[in-house]
């Protein structure tokens, strides 16, 4: 059997008996500030617990190779038709890639940003490479030269109204001049306008009519547009729906092309323009209802300096420098990850000062308004951006939390020769920021609470010791005074 005095022999708590011990006031007192105090700084160092500490540090890029940066984007172009707006990327390694459709959206919208219809959706444009019937020979004009005060009237009376928009000094107009007058010629012997009245080709020189192209959103040379009279007529908005023509370009295609127009309209009809139930295939698609373009979407590039370059692109039109206007409004530019407010709200937690330049070009407006000192202008953004990562480290073992783009930018606008881009130049930073959530120990918080419990209870008994006999003293010595 355990002999118990010998145990009791080890007991570091003994106790004194109760009859032996003194209550008084002033300790009473002490007491309660003490557990008070115990309390308190027992509160702060639980809080002190539950915050999260992070050291923070900057280290070199630690992505790899294979690892691509994603771009995400929403523009809005008030005066860049969708037709010919293209999202083009290159970097300093070689990489240049153009016309990028996969992972773009494309809207039409008017001057006040408001989106006029659905998704702008382009359809396949064929390589065309037919441009033009390549001859020395004089030809007599065989289309109609259209004005701004006869246009209206023949687009209303003719069911099929096919019109070149052309301007002189573009080479891909030259070369189609001669093909588009004799197609003119031939349609115009087999589809008599007076006699039969269901086709007639026309033509806008365009350095002339400028209003007029203006108003049918006319960016490139030449441009095709197909106009039918009839259904495509809309009562609310007061203009005709139309269609771009991208086909071949020499003169039998174009004369195919437009027996297959006139094919399903009966040829005593002059107000209603049938579907085409031909078997025989069109180049067409819609033609832009207004002048602008909302393009959104993202890009996945290699983490290296590069372009992101929207502008006016066609391999077989030409462009006025001075017509494109490539103003627009930011609704979104990022890099990396789409981060949700979520995130937002744990970054801002685990690192305060970060977040702010994740989206630094959203809500700001790169407005040039029409005039001579407006025109040709290519608005560049010269855009610095530096990788923020968040990783927490437990048992030795690194874990990454979370990740995200912050960027600088600085913008300007640059008078060019050339046609104007609306260019967004990044430079990804070699240097990381690299946050890291250090976890605080367990056992260390059980050491810190019983060292306050511990400490204050010393410290209120050495001051209630302290009080006591201070108090004790003062009796006697009043008593002795009395004797």
């Amino acid at each position: 059997m355990i002999n118990t005095s010998k145990l009791k022999s080890v007991d570091f708590y003994r106790k004194i008996p109760r009859d032996l011990t003194e209550a008084s006031l002033s300790g009473a007192g002490l007491s309660i500030i003490a557990a008070f105090t115990m309390m308190f700084l027992f509160g702060m160092e639980l809080g002190d617990y539950m915050t999260v500490s992070t050291t923070t540090s900057v280290v070199v890029d630690r992505s790899t190779d294979s690892e691509f940066l994603r771009i995400d984007f929403n523009l809005s172009f008030p005066a860049l038709s969708c037709e010919f707006a293209s999202v083009d990327v290159s970097d300093v390694l070689g990489t240049n890639r153009l016309n990028i459709t996969k992972t773009i959206r494309k809207y039409s919208i008017d001057r006040n940003l408001v989106v006029t219809g659905s998704e702008y959706h382009p359809g396949h444009i064929p390589h065309i490479s037919n441009v033009g019937d390549v001859t020395d020979e004089e030809f007599a004009d065989g289309s109609v030269s259209l004005t701004r005060g006869n246009f209206d009237a023949f687009s209303h009376q003719y069911p099929i109204l096919v019109v070149n928009f052309f301007a002189p000094w573009c080479y891909w107009s030259n070369r189609l001049k001669p093909s588009w007058e004799k197609a003119a010629k031939i349609i115009r012997e087999r589809y008599d306008p007076e006699m039969d009245g269901r086709i007639l080709l026309g033509k806008v020189d365009c350095t002339i009519e400028a209003d007029l192209c203006r108003r049918h959103h006319i960016q490139g040379y030449p441009s095709i547009r197909i106009f039918r009279k009839g259904s495509d007529l809309k009562e609310t908005q007061g203009h005709h729906d139309h269609e771009s023509y991208y086909g071949e370009r020499d003169t039998d295609s174009l004369v195919a092309a437009m027996e297959t127009l006139v094919a399903p309209i009966k040829k005593e009809s002059e107000t209603l323009a049938l579907e085409d139930k031909s078997n025989k295939t069109l180049t067409k698609r819609p033609a832009p209802l207004t002048s602008g373009c909302r393009i959104e979407g993202f890009v996945r590039v290699k983490k290296v300096p590069g372009n992101l370059v929207i502008s006016a692109r066609s391999k077989s039109h030409s462009f006025d420098p001075s017509q494109i206007n490539v103003s627009h409004y930011v609704s979104q530019f990022s890099f990396g990850q789409r981060l949700s407010p979520v995130m937002l709200y744990e970054i801002k937690r685990l690192a305060p000062l970060a977040g702010d330049g994740h989206d630094r070009l959203a809500g700001k407006s790169y407005i040039t308004h029409d005039g001579e000192s407006n025109t040709d202008v290519t608005i560049e953004h010269y855009l610095q951006l530096v990788k923020t990562e968040v990783v927490n480290r437990r048992s030795s073992r690194e874990r990454k939390l979370l990740e995200e783009y912050e960027y600088t930018a600085h913008s300007s606008l640059v008078h060019s020769t050339h046609i104007p881009v609306a260019k967004f130049h990044f430079e990804p930073s070699p240097m990381q920021v690299l946050v890291t959530e250090v976890p605080k120990s367990f056992s260390h918080f059980i050491t810190n609470l019983c060292a306050i419990i511990g400490g204050v209870f010393t410290v209120a008994g050495i001051l209630e010791s302290i009080l006591h006999n201070t108090i004790r003293l003062i009796k006697k010595v009043e008593l002795g005074k009395h004797m």
